[in-house]
């Protein structure tokens, strides 16, 4: 662990996730993560942590960001944070390429803005200091409330290749940047889903991530769009609300409950599933409901395994023929 990450006491906390106030860890390679007590969030409000990303070349022309040397993912690593909370991001690009981060949803001076435009950027093999703010909702005059910063959010390249980081979002800089408000309810497992033009994270099917949870585990998802064609997220047998957590608030709560949400360039969301609900184990599909992206690889399977880890009926073969379909565009 780097010095100057914030070390917390021991708990079964996220491998893919730093918790800024909460907790450390990195990920695994397909975005599945160690359990997390579904308990609800606590921290000292105005904390300031501080982390330490590496940007790396990665095999096949793509670069990532990771938590140590080493360690680059794609995506990145989950950034996570309490409204109130301060997080000082030193990045070292090991690269030969000019890059940077820049956050959703926080606050910012320009000095930590990640772009060209106010000279905030990484040189080739150069260390720079970013500094993100969250801030609790507050009221305003008029009787109304300024929002805070909680949310699902993700931060990116903004200076490979273009003045706009063109070059280094599609070639894999990106991650999730969680904002969480006091009181929100943890997840077990959380998983990242990147819609990058026709790739999840930088992948396409069959080669494309497949998460697993054991049924009733309390299941985060982080759906981020990138690039430069318009998606939509559909998740098989599970819905949410549409609203901050996906979570409604009581009886009355007028969020609508969906299954499928437009994942556009620049835009994210999140929302929380317990695996299986209603429906049981089973090898379930997550896929963008785009006819033609599906057909081209813009799927991938959510795992519902039975609550005791074991392999429910019928879904190793479900995972054997998506694994041997061949995934072909068609148009007209």
């Amino acid at each position: 662990m780097e010095d100057n990450v914030v070390s917390w006491p021991r708990q079964n906390f996220s491998r893919r996730s730093l918790v800024v106030g909460g907790a450390l860890g990195l990920t695994s390679a397909a975005g599945v993560t160690a359990a997390l007590r579904p308990e609800p969030a606590r921290a000292a409000a105005g904390a300031t942590r501080k982390v330490t990303i590496y940007a790396e070349a990665l095999p096949g022309g793509l670069f990532g960001y990771g938590l140590a040397p080493g360690k680059a993912t794609v995506p990145g690593p989950v950034l996570e944070m309490w409204e109130g909370d301060t997080l000082e991001i030193t990045l070292v690009n090991t690269t030969d390429q000019r890059l940077s981060i820049h956050p959703h949803g926080v606050d910012y001076s320009t000095d930590s803005d990640g772009s060209p435009f106010n000279a905030s950027f990484n040189k080739p093999g150069e260390t720079r200091t970013y500094v993100w703010r969250s801030r609790e909702m507050f009221a305003a005059e008029g009787r109304r409330f300024m929002p805070g910063s909680a949310g699902y959010w993700h931060y990116h390249d903004h200076a490979m290749g273009t003045e706009h980081g063109t070059g280094g979002v599609a070639k894999g800089l990106y991650g999730a940047l969680v904002v969480r408000r006091r009181g929100d309810i943890l997840p077990e497992k959380q998983f990242t889903v990147v819609f990058n033009d026709m790739m999840i994270n930088n992948r396409m099917a069959p080669n494309t991530p497949m998460f697993e949870a054991n049924l009733g585990q309390r299941v985060e998802w982080l759906a981020i769009g990138h690039g430069g064609t318009f998606h939509t997220f559909h998740l098989h047998a599970h819905r949410w609300a549409d609203n901050r957590t996906g979570m409604l608030e009581g009886p009355a709560d007028p969020s609508q409950v969906i299954d499928n949400k437009d994942l556009n360039p620049g835009s994210s969301f999140g929302f929380q599933v317990l695996a299986g609900e209603g429906v049981g184990p089973g090898a379930w599909m997550y896929h963008c409901h785009v006819q033609f992206h599906s057909d081209g690889g813009m799927a991938g399977i959510f795992l519902v395994r039975n609550a005791d880890g074991s392999m429910p009926p019928g879904a190793e073969e479900a995972i054997h023929r998506f694994q041997g379909h061949v995934h072909t565009a068609q148009h007209g």
